[in-house]
């Protein structure tokens, strides 16, 4: 069997595993990391959804033997500490979820839209998630909790500046 080798959410593991095995299943049988949630396995729904290398990646299209060598970061990986990532406290404040189900692919979605556009428009987030699903709600207030989150992140970023 290989072993693969990676960095999530900052710290450098090293597991063998079967050749076939997921990332997602990687991630939540291996590391016990289980807020990346299985929900299709057939890259539909969305809930999966990881920071590969910074980039927003479906974790059941990616076997873990690709993710070899890169950087990880999943929800467990957003906040730091007690202290929620902006995006993860819009989705509280902004009552963006309900069953939660989803809501972990939707924040690393939204998450990284918001490295790519830190200011779109309600249009541009529908169209970005659009590879997320969400049964339980109409997605306006994940659109307000993406927007809250925009705001917010570009008030930390001019503080940081200053």
């Amino acid at each position: 069997m290989p072993n693969v080798s990676m960095t999530v959410n900052g710290k450098q593991v090293s597991q063998e595993v079967e050749g076939r095995t997921l990332l997602s299943a990687f991630l939540r049988e291996k590391l016990d990391l289980t807020g990346t949630h299985i929900g299709c396995d057939t890259s539909q729904c969305g809930a999966c959804v990881v920071h590969v290398d910074g980039k927003s990646v479906k974790s059941c299209t990616l076997l873990a033997v690709q993710a070899d060598g890169a950087s990880v970061t999943t929800i467990e990986g957003l906040a730091q500490g007690d202290d929620l990532h902006p995006m993860q406290a819009a989705f509280r404040d902004c009552h963006g979820l309900q069953c939660g189900f989803c809501t972990p692919g939707m924040v690393m979605s939204a998450v990284d839209l918001l490295q790519h556009n830190p200011d779109p428009s309600d249009r541009e987030i529908r169209e970005w998630l659009e590879g997320n699903i969400c049964r339980c709600t109409g997605y306006h207030n994940i659109v307000k909790a993406v927007k809250q989150a925009a705001q917010s992140m570009k008030g930390q970023q001019a503080a940081a500046a200053e």
